[in-house]
């Protein structure tokens, strides 16, 4: 295998410090079948990928195995940029304030249940700063799970 490529799956048996035999072991796989989904010849289908998160402690591969492996994961999962806790507590605090200064906007669109055509503007951006909001708590989640 080319020392070079690392991909998802390598990354996370690696950061967990086992061995491809130990851990095709513990998924009761082939090394075989292993060594196909850490070269990017297979992508390890969803039951694998769970034993995977389980075994290896890391619930960040079931993000980066949606977002690289499923359509709608590369269509609707915000790309995560991993940084240290401290930067990412800072970025929730962040967009936190950011939604919570349109907040009166916000009620003031959906108390009424219907979103007007001449609210649509504000309640697309209302609803870009929640999405901002939830990459910075997934940003914070994985924060301590920054794979090497």
């Amino acid at each position: 295998m080319d020392k070079e490529y690392r991909n998802i799956y390598q990354i996370a048996r690696e950061s967990a410090g086992l061995t491809q035999e130990k851990a095709s072991e513990l998924m009761d796989i082939s090394v075989d079948s292993l060594r196909a989904y850490e070269s990017g010849r297979r992508i390890p289908p969803d039951h694998i990928v769970i034993k995977m998160i389980e075994i290896y402690n890391t619930q960040y591969l079931a993000y980066q195995h949606l977002k690289t492996s499923a359509e709608v994961g590369q269509k609707y999962l915000p790309k995560i940029e991993i940084t240290d806790l401290s930067t990412s507590v800072l970025k929730v605090q962040t967009e936190i304030k950011d939604f919570v200064n349109c907040e009166d906007l916000f009620v003031k669109i959906c108390s009424d249940g219907k979103v007007s055509d001449n609210e649509a503007c504000n309640f697309k951006k209302i609803c870009k700063e929640l999405d901002d909001v939830l990459k910075a708590i997934y940003t914070f989640k994985f924060s301590k799970q920054k794979l090497k």
